[in-house]
């Protein structure tokens, strides 16, 4: 049998309860970008779209509509879910709730889709959450044109050197750090681990995520990100 209806290759980043039987959906797809859904009656007993529409669960979808909210037609498994636990978990709730607040909807954002599939996965199978998160989140902030240069410095284009000190500036990027800066202070070798795109060692990741964090706070606002909330009160530390 031919299917006449052109599905996408999608991820669920978040749902809650809608009415009495359904879900709304927020989804990330190839092709398609952000957007909301609802998934009519998915939440009856017959239903089988419920235990699918789950987040980390790749999935073909099929949605009509023209609104600001989409009808999801068809939903399908694109494979098994990907398996996420405790810190890794944690970190894929991490990605989505970036994704939530920093991608505009309907835009899509087919490279970066690709890169949050391979994220995923990576997560489910590398301990090394830092270096795969600040990845991430580097490649987020370049998707939405605030791309950071980290191996030369911004203001003479003269490239890092892995035993100097630097510093960001939110404004001009990455300078070398003068004698008495007030600013928090980064290794030329942590940027370039960055850069290069590299495992981080332990003091590089408490650098790096100083940096990220203070690249993405002008583009989050003032609301604090529940994912790193659940960290904390789960780890008792601050990732």
């Amino acid at each position: 049998m031919v299917r006449s209806e052109a599905l996408f290759l999608a991820f669920v980043l978040h749902r809650r309860d809608y009415s009495d039987t359904s879900l709304l959906l927020e989804v990330f797809a190839a092709g398609e970008g952000r957007f909301p859904a609802i998934a009519k009656g998915a939440r009856r007993k017959k239903s089988t779209a419920s235990a699918l529409l789950q987040p980390f669960q790749p999935l073909w979808l099929g949605a009509t509509g023209r609104g600001e909210v989409r009808t999801l037609t068809c939903v399908e498994g694109a494979g098994p879910a990907i398996s996420l636990q405790a810190r890794a978990m944690l970190g894929g709730f991490y990605l989505n709730e970036l994704l939530m607040r920093l991608l505009a909807r309907n835009d899509p954002h087919d490279a970066l889709f690709a890169f949050y599939q391979a994220a995923l996965a990576a997560l489910a199978e590398d301990p090394d959450l830092d270096t795969l998160l600040r990845q991430f989140e580097l490649r987020l902030l370049d998707e939405i044109g605030y791309g950071m240069t980290l191996d030369r410095a911004a203001s003479d284009g003269i490239p890092v050197q892995p035993d100097l000190s630097y510093v960001y500036d939110s404004e001009l990027g990455v300078r070398l750090a003068g004698s008495a800066e007030p600013g928090p202070l980064l290794s030329g070798a942590t940027l370039l681990a960055l850069a290069a795109g590299g495992r981080l060692e332990a003091e590089q990741r408490r650098e790096a995520r100083a940096l990220l964090r203070t690249a993405l706070a002008p583009h989050l606002g003032d609301k604090p990100l529940q994912s790193r909330e659940l960290y904390r009160r789960w780890f008792g530390a601050d990732g």
